[in-house]
């Protein structure tokens, strides 16, 4: 069985699904070493993995993105990314593509030598690489090693062709299509990533690896061999006509443990007082968006007196614990995967390991993305029947009773039949698969036969 270093970005919602499937790996038969900052280690701990202390960015999200410690500049980004969202879904887009080389190629030279030294003393026989560590992709095109990526979030994050562009999502849902000039102004701008950080690949190959191919479009240098996707084989997602081997997994959850005796009690007194529980969690990012909380709690609570809330705050639960109370449970965090086991909805952004979780449990979902991939895995909600989707920016505390009843009442055998299909697959399932064409590599492969097809 080979040995693989599963790399990962300091992100908790890209780390953890990673250790996840590294997991599995070691499952699967395979010696697996989890690199990633030395903050993560807990995650290899729980996963039974090796740990390699490795660190590609500077930037960093260890579970709250605001209180994590941060240096000043990349603080300030956090600051403006989140003001941003407040404007809307282009200008949102428009600060994430401002701050795009900060966050995705701080230090190319740096990684290519600390993935270089990891190759020295591992000595893997395969890597594994998160689709947004660009610059690791980058090393490992450079020494020539061999790597499977994992795609976290929207499956179109591995660009399917010329036309599409990193930053410019593939779907808008039906409450935030963009204005024609909006959409223009951010088209550009993601084009102007594109041909810049292709040039700057292509300089840095040259430099380090002369003998080496040209990476050729830096967003979409993906792997030759396989891509892993945590996210269901829907049958309208854009893929290429021809390329690697690509594992639809479903999710990348890990399976939800029992709730501890306290969330257990907690539980119980909020289905006393309210007999529906909604899970309300904004990520690890945009709890931050403590407004937009606060909305959608008010709502919830006076929508319906049979209603029972649980809200994963992050640093805001403070600034939201006046709405604490019988029926409403405010926590920085929560275990939301063992919640989704009792809940009968959640009110999340879009963030790809929310979606598949709750296809996972089969709750439906009220979806207010903010920025990202967030608009095409709502656009993927709405259509597929999983979900209501609308703009948290223009949300009134009014809205969400109806848009809960809409999310709740609506979808029915579809989402039933979507989830099932969710739960035959998962890591374990893509695990085995990617250990085998491990085993026997090639270059390009199959899409994976139960994935979607080119339109």
């Amino acid at each position: 069985m080979p040995r693989v270093v599963v790399v990962s970005p300091p992100f908790l919602s890209h780390a953890r699904p990673l250790s996840v499937l590294a997991g599995a790996l070691r499952e699967s038969g395979a010696e697996v070493h989890f690199a990633c900052a030395p903050a993560f280690e807990p995650l290899a701990r729980e996963a039974g993995l090796r740990f390699v202390p490795l660190s590609v960015t500077r930037n960093a999200n260890t579970g709250v993105a605001e209180s994590t410690r941060q240096d000043a500049e990349e603080a300030a980004r956090l600051r403006a990314f989140l003001d941003a969202t407040r404007e809307g879904a282009v200008a949102a887009l428009l600060a994430q593509a401002r701050h795009r080389h900060a966050d995705l190629l701080a230090d190319p030279e740096g990684v290519l030598e600390a993935l270089r030294a990891v190759d020295l003393e591992v000595r893997p026989d395969w890597y594994v690489v998160d689709q947004l560590s660009y610059p690791v992709t980058l090393a490992l095109h450079c020494l020539g090693l061999r790597y499977a990526t994992f795609c976290p979030g929207h499956p179109s994050y591995v660009l399917s062709g010329p036309d599409a562009f990193f930053g410019l999502p593939s779907a808008w849902p039906d409450a935030l299509r963009p204005e024609p000039g909006g959409l223009t102004e951010l088209r550009a701008a993601v084009e102007r990533n594109d041909a810049d950080f292709t040039a700057l690949f292509t300089a840095f190959a040259r430099r380090f690896a002369p003998s080496r191919p040209a990476p050729g479009r830096a967003f979409a240098l993906t792997s030759p061999h396989a891509v892993v996707h945590g996210y269901p084989a829907l049958p309208w997602l854009p893929v290429p006509s021809a390329g690697p081997l690509r594992l639809f997994a479903g999710h990348m959850a890990a399976p939800p443990e029992r709730l501890d005796a306290e969330w257990g009690g907690r539980l119980g007194r909020l289905r006393a007082h309210g007999g529906r529980l909604v899970l309300v969690a904004f990520g690890t990012f945009l709890s931050a968006r403590d407004d937009v909380l606060r909305t959608v709690v008010r709502g919830l609570l006076a929508g319906a007196r049979d209603v029972s809330v649980v809200v994963a705050a992050g640093d805001r639960a403070d600034a939201l614990a006046d709405l604490a109370g019988d029926r409403s449970v405010v926590a920085r965090s929560v275990p939301q995967r063992a919640l989704l086991e009792h809940a009968d909805a959640m009110v999340h952004h879009g963030g790809g390991n929310s979606f598949t979780e709750c296809l996972r449990a089969g709750v439906p979902a009220l979806v207010l993305p903010f920025s990202s991939d967030q608009f095409a895995v709502a656009r993927d909600a709405e259509r597929a029947g999983a979900g209501v989707v609308l703009d948290p920016n223009t949300l009134s505390a009014s809205d969400v009773p109806a848009a809960l009843a809409g999310a709740t009442e609506g979808p029915g055998r579809r989402l039933a039949a979507l989830a099932a299909r969710v739960r035959e697959r998962g890591p374990r399932w893509a695990a085995d698969r990617l250990s085998t064409a491990m085993e026997s590599p090639t270059r390009g492969g199959p899409v994976d036969s139960a994935g979607p097809s080119p339109r």
